[in-house]
């Protein structure tokens, strides 16, 4: 109990949850505005603007920085673990979702030529992000660090 009772004083672990759901909140109304429906998939899904994965990141890092000093060792790990997630996100998990688009349009293809030869589902296209997305998704996890601690 003990963990739950620390865990619920943890200003910046709440300060992290919040950039997180502001930013896949974001995405909910993006998707309802842009593509006229309601996605609510969207709310936990990755991928799109802003990235949820580096506005949780920067906010831990900024979070860190505002209470441990932005010269302390702790801050330091918090931005170079920011930097790596941010990196992931508009590398190597945007790359997986180049690819499964190919992939998936190949299946399509052969599908109608050949039936019943890939009984495979559709893979996940939207998986990383682009350079905007990550910038937006760290901004607003800055901002909202700023303002909660």
């Amino acid at each position: 109990m003990l963990f739950f009772s620390k865990l619920q004083q943890n200003e910046l672990f709440w300060t992290c949850v919040l950039a997180w759901f502001l930013a896949q909140l974001i995405k909910v109304i993006l998707t309802f505005f842009f593509k006229k429906t309601l996605d609510l998939s969207r709310f936990v899904g990755s991928g799109g603007m802003p990235s949820s994965h580096s506005s949780f990141v920067t906010s831990l890092a900024t979070g860190m920085g505002i209470i441990k000093g932005y010269d302390s060792p702790m801050f330091a790990m918090c931005l170079i673990f920011a930097l790596i997630v941010m990196y992931d996100a508009a590398g190597v998990r945007r790359a997986v979702g180049k690819q499964a688009k190919i992939i998936n349009q190949m299946v399509e293809d052969l599908q109608e030529h050949k039936s019943n030869v890939f009984n495979e589902k559709r893979l996940k296209e939207l998986v990383g992000h682009t350079p905007v997305e990550v910038f937006f998704g760290a901004l607003l996890g800055i901002i909202v660090a700023n303002i909660m601690i």
